[in-house]
């Protein structure tokens, strides 16, 4: 899954990245979570004929998506991430991956490896970012969630795909990953429906990302400095400790 995140990127280089038409300046977010607003970008259909604007928009959205037909939003679960595998036939996100792509850019993502439960260890986080630097932009589904009182809510999920070789061992989900020249074709929701991007939803070749050990920091939401990302030495692994030996009382 992705369940963190961080963009920290200046607007300069996203409006570079992403092409979009604005963008409002904004701090470095070095640990976003869940239910956070997230800066997305979606496709702009509103243009004048013969604009030369920019053809995508940015807007901030709820992570955390919810389905339009959800009647009671304090008894459904929180849809942070969806499954690029089964999205196009799940009834949560099936509307979205025909008519709301979106793309999340990112300047990395954290996960973490867990041990199995009879070592002991901890879950060890890792901050995993292109391996040449720069931006990513995740594969993500929007959905505007009208409220019974009226109002309106953007919401937003991220896609995963299996994991690359190289992430496989930290954990067996990732994010999808957009690539630049098919930006375009993945937010064009008019003419290209979800089978026809079928192909966009793959691991990220093998030497894409890095993946750097990191304290457990990240572990809460409150430590939002660039600390978080500082590589850490991994001890070396140790045995777990010997189970105690039951012992016969006379008492």
């Amino acid at each position: 899954m992705c369940g963190r995140y961080a963009l920290t990127a200046t607007p300069e280089d996203i409006l570079h990245f992403l092409s979009v038409i604005d963008i409002e300046d904004f701090p470095a977010r070095f640990n976003i979570a869940p239910t956070q607003p997230i800066l997305v970008v979606a496709a702009e259909d509103h243009h004048e004929p013969g604009s030369n604007l920019p053809p995508r928009r940015a807007l901030l959205a709820r992570w955390g998506f919810i389905p339009g037909w959800v009647k009671d939003v304090r008894n459904f679960p929180l849809l942070i991430n969806a499954r690029a595998e089964t999205a196009q036939e799940k009834a949560s996100f099936r509307g979205a991956m025909r008519h709301r792509r979106i793309l999340v850019p990112a300047s990395g993502f954290y996960e973490w490896r867990r041990p199995a439960k009879e070592t002991g260890l901890p879950a060890q986080p890792y901050w995993i970012r292109p391996r040449k630097g720069g931006l990513v932009a995740f594969g993500g589904l929007m959905e505007t969630y009208a409220s019974a009182d009226g109002s309106e809510l953007d919401t937003a999920a991220i896609l995963t795909t299996k994991a690359n070789a190289a992430i496989a061992g930290i954990h067996d989900r990732m994010p999808v990953v957009i690539q630049p020249d098919d930006f375009s074709r993945w937010l064009d929701c008019k003419t290209q429906e979800p089978r026809e991007v079928a192909d966009l939803m793959q691991p990220a070749p093998d030497d894409f990302f890095e993946a750097l050990p990191v304290s457990d920091l990240v572990n809460k939401v409150a430590n939002m400095g660039p600390e978080l990302q500082k590589p850490i030495i991994l001890a070396e692994p140790q045995d777990p400790p010997p189970k105690a030996t039951a012992q016969m009382s006379l008492f």
